[in-house]
């Protein structure tokens, strides 16, 4: 799923204070610990379908007077053509803009005047809209009212299209002139290739501008299925109450064809790519990668945790540790693994200075050759894993942070005990699993190295391996 992931909340429930934390002993920091953990199996995931086939996740918690609730739909920048892209998100953007008889100023005060809160989520798989409200039904039920008139009945109006359309062509014309806007866009255009995961999710000048009120229309009608949803309610609500609201929310949606458009395969990259892309910034912006994995690779949690040992853990990691802390040519340096519902891109990624762009590089390809070659020690998986399990309640340690764990388990289908096992699943990578699972997935001479911030441009590709 990256690319673009303990628990303060949960111990200062307890009535410590955070001196009081500092001065716990460790035996009793661990029961701590253990008592967040399985206060999660308190609290289970239930799963149904509503009437329209709507997925729906559900966690109450009484102990909060607020409730969390989001809708998504396989409806993401993925699903764009080239000659469209961006209505996507231009889609989703103007859900709020006016619905049903109701103007965005409309829709924006009645929100306020009940003290809820509006959200929304896109990215390259999902789109959608989310709500935060009190859960006393004075405040809940005008709320979700409100939501399920944006979801059935969008205006998408013209004249707020228009608006929109400046604003963002504004905004392209601004972003390319920009070293990092630059090396993201043709990063995922050099790893993506044909694939729509190399489209900029927002659109290109050209798209956005040719962008009418009837292609938004044709996507809301292929794409917001109430068939296709997926509803995540977490808070202060009884079953009874959240398989009303799931309802309330899906009546009136638009009902699908069929199952859900499938993604096209993402291609594996047959050679090394390298382009360097003239920029006055003082800065060379860095990028290198290739696709990763899918939600619910059974490879995720040794690549997770051994990507915490290689880049993903701060100034612990390795490439940190080379590129930063011993010879000073970054800031940060840094790498993640971001799955999606097709292979999302493993991206490596630092700024340095012009002059250094060269050395930073060497060091980043060896530093990751190594660890491909041999492994992460002993010794870093331990404290990796110190790291990621204390760090793990700090996870969960709100309903928020819940209700987004929610969303992605039912989105992707991952076991609804995701959240129980994580520690586990966590304490059970060893170093060979890591150093199989980076061999499968990460191909140290098959990666594209884009470096905005340098004199010229220049192209260099490797042979294709044979």
């Amino acid at each position: 799923m990256g690319n673009k992931v303990l628990n303060r909340n949960v111990l200062r429930g307890n009535g410590l204070s955070k001196n009081m934390l500092s001065k716990i002993r460790p035996a009793l920091a661990a029961a701590l610990l253990c008592v967040a953990q399985q206060a999660l199996a308190i609290l289970p995931i239930e799963q149904w379908q509503t009437s329209s086939g709507a997925k729906v996740l559900f966690v109450a918690n009484r102990g909060l007077p607020m409730l969390d609730v989001s809708v998504d739909f396989p409806a993401g920048s993925g699903y764009d053509t080239a000659a469209k892209a961006g209505v996507a998100a231009m889609t989703n953007g103007l859900l709020r803009m006016g619905a049903d008889g109701l103007g965005e100023d409309d829709i924006a005060r009645r929100f306020a005047d009940i003290g809820a809160a509006l959200g929304g989520r896109f990215d390259f798989d999902r789109a959608g809209l989310s709500l935060r409200t009190l859960s006393d039904p004075r405040q809940r039920e005008p709320a979700l009212d409100l939501l399920a008139r944006i979801l059935r009945a969008p205006a998408f109006p013209a004249a707020v299209l228009n608006r929109e359309k400046a604003r963002q062509i504004g905004a392209l014309k601004e972003a390319d002139l920009k070293p990092d806007s630059q090396a993201g866009r043709m990063f995922y255009r050099l790893v993506y290739r044909e694939h729509p995961y190399a489209l900029r999710s927002v659109g290109e000048v050209d798209t956005v501008g040719n962008m009418t009120r009837d292609d938004l229309l044709a996507f809301y009608r292929q794409h917001y299925a109430a068939d296709r949803a997926v509803i995540a309610i977490m808070g202060d609500v009884s079953r009874a109450d959240a398989g009303a609201i799931a309802e309330q929310l899906t009546r009136g949606l638009p009902r699908s064809n069929g199952a859900a458009p499938a993604l096209p395969q993402v291609i594996p990259l047959e050679r090394a790519i390298t382009r360097v892309v003239a920029h006055p910034a003082t800065q060379s912006h860095i990028l290198m990668g290739a696709p990763g994995i899918h939600r619910g690779d059974p490879d995720y949690f040794p690549l997770f945790v051994g990507n915490h040992i290689l880049g993903g853990g701060g100034f612990v990691s390795r490439i940190n540790e080379e590129v930063r802390q011993k010879r000073g040519l970054a800031y940060s340096a840094y790498s993640y693994f971001s799955p999606q519902q097709v292979p999302g891109p493993f991206v490596i990624g630092m700024q340095t200075r012009r002059d250094q762009a060269d050395e930073a590089l060497a060091v980043t390809r060896k530093t990751l050759r190594d660890f491909v070659s041999n492994g992460p020690t002993e010794k870093e998986l331990v404290a990796a894993k110190q790291n990621i399990v204390g760090g793990f309640p700090m996870r969960i340690d709100s309903n928020r942070k819940i209700h987004e764990y929610l969303a992605v388990i039912g989105f992707y289908g991952l076991p609804v005990s995701y959240l129980e096992d994580f520690v586990g699943n966590v304490e059970r990578v060893t170093v060979a699993d890591i150093k199989a699972a980076f061999a499968k997935h990460v191909d140290p001479e098959k990666l594209v190295t884009v470096v905005v911030g340098a004199d010229k441009d220049q192209t260099l590709t490797a042979p294709a391996a044979r």
